[in-house]
């Protein structure tokens, strides 16, 4: 029997980045504590999104993992940003598996992997606010 593999093209690639970049620009609207409340928020989800994904109790021991994180996430970026590494980890290993998050999609824990790599980025400089810093360099512009 022969399993067919999808091919990794450029979209699968490309459209996780454009979802990470439009995931920081939307987070970025959110001030100070709720952006970092929000954040708590969506590890905790991203901790149990794979339940059932097919490693047993390892999904459990996971998603109470990702509970713990997420509390620490209320007060440290730090903490976000490890729980979508980790969330990457998980993404690559049930791309391996064969059970991508969405089951109709299957290269979607491959580009989920990709979209989560940029947010953690984000979330170890700070989770700065890409509208406050673009409000600076426009009041910062030398007049012409």
């Amino acid at each position: 029997m022969h399993i067919l593999t999808p091919q990794i093209g450029m979209t699968n690639v490309i459209a996780p980045v454009i979802v990470s970049g439009i995931f920081i620009t939307l987070t970025s609207l959110f001030k100070e504590p709720t952006r970092q409340q929000f954040s708590a928020l969506m590890i905790a989800g991203a901790g149990f999104v794979y339940f059932g994904g097919g490693f047993r109790f390892w999904e459990v021991g996971y998603g109470v993992f990702f509970l713990w994180l997420a509390f620490r996430s209320l007060t440290d970026y730090r903490f976000v940003g490890v729980g979508w590494m980790l969330h990457v980890g998980w993404d690559i290993l049930h791309h391996l598996y064969g059970r991508p998050i969405l089951p109709f999609i299957p290269l979607s824990s491959l580009g989920c992997a990709i979209c989560d790599t940029g947010i953690a980025a984000w979330y170890f400089l700070g989770a700065p606010s890409i509208w406050r810093r673009t409000a600076v360099l426009q009041t910062t512009a030398p007049s012409q």
